[in-house]
């Protein structure tokens, strides 16, 4: 039989995700946000869950190319735009919308020759210090393109360094909000402001025509511990869940792993989980690390290997070879062990996470009902 671990993908979940975005963001379009592989889901599993968008943003040519091949016929916006001038010839034939935020994605665009023209999003770099021209520079940015006859409709985007803040104010949004409204004001075209984040927390303090549901489409919470997914209602869309394939009693003074991290203070059974960094389990987890065995709460003992990670059995006497652990996501018997709480165990965030999972573990597909 093949190794136990698998990365089980719940497109009801993904679905029921895409539906909270719309009931924060009523009056606005929803950009499913599919990048990095739809965070590390697979961008033909994360489809079925998530084809009830109004669009899909991402950053690959490939991915869009897959999206088109999976059957869907409607908007695609690139979020990085063009990374060379032949690039534009791509989104004609795919019929990608695409972001412009640099003087040399406008050069290609004048000299680009095409019979149909293009729908870009003009960025304005409004605190974020990534992608994007400064509010000084966005207007004659907007008014070169907008005399191009390879551009058709312009829209404005911009992106939030701190929507996750815990008050609306100068640690929040309100100062990048502040800079793109009074450079766009009396711009025409849609506005694309709200990340996940933004969507769950400033609705309906920011106007955004579109809105892009990154990491809650996949049930991640953009600012835990502040809330958690039951707060946002939002559901986990991947779980990682392997077997215990070895068992062990130890005695005081007994150490686990590499580096003899964790000793034993008293009796124990500790679980062999086929489970490692290999797999994309962070190597940094500590020991205490939350996991699910068959449904119940344990933890991790000693530092995580390439290929296992080792869970305390102590209080839980039924448990033994062939247990069912959940890494994450949701287990037996209606449990759930949301990503961000074993992230933030581990020093990082439910997005990493997400995108670490390697290719060795297999993944499989709960379809839609």
């Amino acid at each position: 039989m093949p190794r136990p671990i698998e990365a089980l993908i719940h497109a009801p979940a993904l679905a029921h995700n895409l539906a909270r975005a719309r009931a924060c963001a009523a009056d606005a379009k929803v950009w499913a946000v599919v990048k990095a592989n739809a965070y590390g889901h697979g961008i033909a599993a994360a489809y079925e869950g998530l084809r009830g968008a109004d669009g899909f943003a991402l950053l690959d040519f490939a991915e869009a190319e897959q999206l088109r091949q999976l059957g869907w016929r409607g908007p695609i916006l690139l979020l990085e735009g063009a990374f060379e001038a032949r690039d534009l010839e791509l989104c004609s034939r795919l019929r990608l919308w695409h972001a412009v935020h640099c003087q040399e994605q406008i050069d290609w665009l004048a000299m680009h020759k095409t019979h149909e023209p293009h729908r870009v999003f003009l960025k304005m770099n409004s605190g974020m210090n990534r992608l994007g021209f400064t509010p000084s520079a966005f207007r004659a940015a907007w008014t070169r393109l907008n005399a191009l006859p390879q551009v058709d409709e312009i829209s404005l985007m911009t992106h939030f360094s701190d929507a996750d803040a815990l008050r609306f104010g100068q640690d929040g949004i309100a100062h990048q909000l502040a800079a793109f409204e009074a450079v766009t004001q009396d711009l025409p075209g849609e506005r694309s402001l709200s990340n996940s984040a933004a969507t769950l927390r400033h609705t309906p303090r920011v106007r955004s025509d579109w809105v892009r549901a990154g990491i809650m489409s996949y049930g991640g919470v953009p600012d835990y511990p502040e809330h958690d997914a039951a707060h946002w209602d939002l559901r986990p869309a991947m779980t990682l869940r392997s077997r215990i394939i070895g068992v062990q009693n130890l005695q005081p003074g007994d150490t686990v792993g590499y580096g003899s991290s964790f000793t034993a203070d008293k009796p124990m059974r500790i679980g062999i989980v086929a489970c490692g960094y290999a797999d994309g389990y962070p190597r940094h987890c500590p020991t205490g690390t939350p996991v699910l065995v068959d449904g119940r709460r344990s933890r991790t003992v000693g530092r995580v290997s390439m290929d296992m990670l080792t869970v305390d059995l102590s209080d839980l006497p039924q448990a033994g070879f062939g247990s069912e652990v959940t890494l994450w996501g949701q287990g037996p018997k209606g449990s759930v062990l949301h990503i961000d709480e074993v992230a933030r165990a581990g020093g990082t965030i439910g997005y990493e996470l997400m995108c670490a999972i390697t290719r060795r573990v297999p993944m499989h597909l709960e379809a839609l009902g």
